[in-house]
């Protein structure tokens, strides 16, 4: 349980919540403790006629070298045997409720320390993993994350609180009964002692299955995720193809191998309490035989033999939960190995630090023989590809599908790392700059905007801070969207649904543009922003484009003849590499990939 106790010790930073929490457990044990021993007395009170407390005060400091009760304390102890029993009754009255005070203020501080750590942990986890190479990402999928981040530390969570709460209670209030036991009668304790290696290895046996139990659970679970996502995220196309059953076919599957792997840990987790009971009576009846011998020889009295026994009992009934705990507490090691693993990966600006920042861009953009390889591929996305742009220059990439145009200009953001050759910005490798400020330089469009639930100021703003109000109200008018943003009621205040399933295609489309010009950026890339809007909005977006790209270098991937007759220059991609750029009428001369795509184009547009 290595990891575990890696997030475990994290507990320890909240000192003064911990520190509470130890106390608040010591005390509702100690109250149980000292619950025990009083039954000494009570017993004696009972067995011995004539007796009170009193007369055991006396009879303990005459066997005693120090006293236990002083002398004005023995004048206030009652003579009466009734009344000496109804004292001792009500100290344990008063023993219960401070002992269910602390036990609740106990529970209170061990869940809220058990949240608010693993809190801090889905933060820190999720910090990570945005700031985790994208290629990282796309290899594991982006549901695996989502299922770390969430469910993961859920699990740790539930762990965490075990430990804290129901493990930390159980155990101390076994310690009480356990010490009382000790006071009452050391020998048989001794032999108790023997059934607790036992046990452990008999945890230990169980707790490996629940472990793998639950690896498989968790994995199962990611991908029931990624299926359910897949269906209600894309049920517009589920239905539109008729495709319910094979949703529910696929889902039902995934659910299936989720319960079969639940399944697997049931046994282990349905052995440890029976294992638990069954070595509790081998040590009772064990202690049983071995006092019988010592009460009929005259070695034992009775009574400390039904006190020790049952503080023994009272211990093992609170050590029995344990194994249990124990068992949820296996189960937690696994989210949390699976999250430590999460956070040793490396983060993409690990390696930038104290590097420079970026001047802002002013000269040219140069793409130097770059090759990409997307991993587990078998070919190239990217494959010496070459082109230079200047500063101010607008400059179509087109070619056909999957020819690598949006993994070259990705390569510009520095979402992925070419393999070979480099991508400079006015003659610096952007690889030796700081990752953070080459993007601040850089706006991208892409053909599904990325928008959040929430108000249509708060998607424009998303990513900036210290921004005003007319500052968004600027960006929208350059972004065409001003007019449209004035007829929703409540303006910039009103609702963007999630996804922005409220807005049509241009109009959450020129939203993002909004956002790239209050960025200011130095580049704009416009990466298929108008492939699936209809005509109108086409040219709106094209005329934003023109008026916020004045002064800026602007990179555009388009399937639309009117954006690419828009740009300066054309450079036509094919099989991962730059064949030729030019303008129009130079390409359809010499291209003979451009010439089948113009035509293409046109034939789409007539």
């Amino acid at each position: 349980m290595r990891d575990f106790w890696w997030f475990a010790r994290r507990l320890l930073r909240r000192k003064r919540e911990m520190t509470l929490l130890l106390l608040a457990a010591s005390i509702s044990a100690g109250g149980l403790g000292a619950g025990l021993l009083s039954l000494g007395p009570v017993l004696r009170i009972i067995l011995e006629q004539g007796g009170s407390l009193r007369t055991l005060a006396e009879q303990w400091n005459a066997r005693h070298a120090w006293p236990a009760v002083p002398a004005w304390g023995l004048e206030v102890l009652p003579e009466s045997a009734y009344v000496g029993v109804v004292v001792i009754m009500a100290g344990l009255v008063v023993l219960t409720l401070i002992g269910a005070s602390a036990n609740f203020l106990h529970q209170l501080l061990s869940m809220g320390v058990s949240s608010r750590a693993a809190a801090m942990v889905r933060l820190e986890v999720f910090q990570h993993a945005l700031h985790l190479p994208l290629a990282t990402v796309m290899r594991q999928g982006p549901t695996e994350f989502t299922s770390r981040v969430l469910r993961d530390t859920g699990e740790l969570r539930t762990g965490l609180e075990t430990l804290t709460s129901k493990t930390l209670a159980q155990i101390t209030k076994g310690a009480a009964a356990f010490l009382a036991a000790l006071l009452f009668d050391w020998r048989l304790v001794l032999v108790a002692l023997v059934a607790g290696p036992v046990l452990a290895v008999a945890l230990r046996k169980t707790g490996k299955s629940i472990r793998r139990g639950s690896r498989g659970t968790l994995e199962a679970s990611e991908v029931l995720l990624r299926t359910t996502n897949e269906s209600l995220q894309g049920l517009r196309a589920v239905k539109t193809a008729t495709a319910e059953h094979e949703a529910l076919r696929r889902f039902n599957r995934a659910n299936h191998e989720a319960l079969r792997h639940e399944m697997r840990a049931r046994v282990a987790r349905s052995l440890s309490g029976p294992i638990v009971e069954t070595l509790a009576v081998f040590a009772v009846v064990t202690l049983a035989l071995i006092a019988a011998r010592q009460i009929l020889a005259g070695e034992l009295p009775f009574d400390r033999f039904l006190l020790s026994l049952g503080s023994l009992a009272v211990a093992a009934g609170c050590m029995r939960p344990v194994a249990g705990f124990v068992n949820e507490m296996q189960a937690a090691q696994v989210p949390a190995k699976r999250l430590r693993e999460l956070l040793s990966m490396g983060r993409e600006d690990a390696a930038d630090r104290g590097k420079p920042a970026l001047q802002r861009h002013g000269q040219s953009i140069a793409f130097e023989a770059v090759s990409f390889r997307y991993p587990g591929s078998d070919r190239r996305a990217v494959d010496q590809a070459t082109l230079r742009v200047n500063h101010g220059e607008r400059v179509a990439v087109v070619g056909p599908n999957g020819c690598g145009k949006t993994t070259l200009l990705s390569l510009l953001t520095r979402l992925f790392e070419p393999e070979s050759g480099c991508v400079t910005v006015d003659g610096v490798d952007i690889a030796s700059i700081d990752v953070r400020s080459l993007r601040r330089q850089i706006g991208v469009v892409t053909q599904e905007a990325m928008l959040i639930k929430g108000t249509i100021e708060e998607n424009v703003r998303f990513g900036l801070r210290g921004v005003e109000r007319p500052q968004v109200e600027a960006a929208l008018r350059r972004a065409h969207a001003w007019d449209f943003v004035q007829r929703m009621p409540g303006g910039m205040q009103a609702a963007v649904g999630e996804q922005g399933a409220s807005l049509s295609g241009g109009q959450r489309q020129r939203l993002a543009i909004a956002r790239a010009v209050l960025r200011d950026p130095a580049v704009l890339i416009m990466d298929e922003a108008t492939s699936q809007i209809d005509a109108e909005s086409e040219e709106q977006i094209n005329e934003a484009i023109a008026d916020f790209g004045s002064g800026r270098t602007v990179l555009v991937i388009a399937h639309r003849l009117s954006t690419v007759l828009a740009c300066d220059r054309i450079a036509v991609m094919d099989g991962g590499r730059v064949i030729d750029t030019g303008r129009h009428d130079e390409l359809l001369g010499r291209c003979e990939v451009y010439r089948r795509l113009a035509q293409a184009q046109l034939t789409g547009v007539a």
